[in-house]
């Protein structure tokens, strides 16, 4: 038998859906008013992921970072730090990266030099006087061409530029020439570039992540190390070793680097400001690693460690021969711009 729907019946329906709909516009517009989340305004976090220690520079400007980009967008975008390795060692994130499961990475510019070569023209042994010649090298016409190079080749965007230091071997007995060095196993990044200033001096370079340094040291799977002052601080690296030894024989620098996945997933206007504030935060670490290099020597004659000076010239001697290696990843005129700075 066919059942016959009421008229009512189907006025009732038809209400009861424009009520159920109404209801739903209702609390979509209270929310956007009240400021609770919906799908239009939840906030995009993004992971930040880095091998250095919480306590660092480089880990307190993110904080720093994270801050501000919250206030700046009214809380629409989020930035979660990863510090120390915990979601990879630094050839990892540079992977991670290129898949988009991390969304910005600190990474040294030898790194990158693995994507775009000469990326690492600042990096090479003696390459860099002092900090100031820093600074002109990051404010110069050829680090944004090499910045934009780097771009291009890689899909990602760079959004700073951090002052990492100058290097310095330690070891548990003193340094002062060459020859001190020869034999030596000696960690290094796990870069090439890293593996120049041994190899010129006669050392056994043994590449290693740098979350395993400590524990190699004070099991004497190495002999020594290099890194410079402030991360031979934080790493503590000074409880395990008897000497610093001042050879500065690179200076470094760190990109902040976004993924090209993470344009996508929030506005134009705050990927501005973000990136703006990206490179506040490396400025602002820059400034603070500079500091510390002028006030550690003291801080670790106080810990009872042996800071010597070290005459660099026949070190720079051993190195010549590498420095002019048609190799390098950069053209001889723009070393020469680099070293005119």
């Amino acid at each position: 038998m066919t059942k016959i729907s009421h008229p009512a019946s189907k006025k009732a329906t038809l209400l009861s859906k424009i009520s159920r709909r109404s209801l739903l516009v209702a609390a979509s517009v209270a929310a956007v008013s009240f400021g609770l989340p919906t799908m239009a305004n939840a906030a995009t976090t993004l992971k930040w992921a880095h091998v250095y220690e919480s306590g660092s520079s480089y880990h307190q400007a993110i904080l720093w970072a994270a801050d501000e980009v919250a206030k700046k967008t009214d809380g629409r975008v989020q930035i979660k730090a990863f510090p120390a390795s915990s979601l990879g060692k630094e050839v990892e994130l540079n992977e991670a990266l290129d898949f988009g499961s991390v969304d910005i990475i600190y990474t040294g510019d030898i790194f990158a030099a693995q994507t775009y070569p000469a990326m690492k023209i600042s990096s090479f042994p003696f390459a860099i006087r002092d900090f100031n010649h820093w600074k002109s090298f990051r404010d110069s016409s050829l680090y944004k061409t090499l910045e934009a190079g780097y771009e291009k080749k890689s899909g990602h965007d760079v959004a700073g530029f951090t002052y990492y230091g100058a290097r310095h071997v330690t070891s548990n007995f003193p340094i002062k020439s060459p020859k001190d060095m020869e034999g030596m196993k000696i960690r290094v990044p796990n870069a090439p570039l890293f593996l120049m200033f041994p190899r010129a001096v006669k050392a056994n370079p043994s590449p290693m992540a740098f979350s395993e340094v400590y524990l190699a040291l004070q099991q004497g799977v190495v002999d020594g190390q290099e890194n410079p002052l402030p991360t031979i601080q934080f790493k503590k690296f000074y409880e395990v070793q008897k000497y610093i030894n001042l050879t500065g024989h690179m200076t470094n620098s760190l990109l902040t680097i976004l993924s090209t996945y993470t344009k996508n997933k929030i506005s134009s206007e705050d990927y501005k400001v973000l990136t703006d504030i990206t490179v506040q935060a490396a400025q602002k670490a820059s400034n603070e690693i500079n500091d510390a290099e002028q006030n550690l020597v003291s801080w670790f004659k106080d810990q009872g460690t042996m800071v010597q000076e070290v005459d660099t010239k026949p070190f720079m001697d051993a190195l010549k021969p590498y420095l002019t290696s048609q190799d390098n990843g950069f053209t001889p005129a723009q070393f020469a711009e680099l070293e005119a700075l």
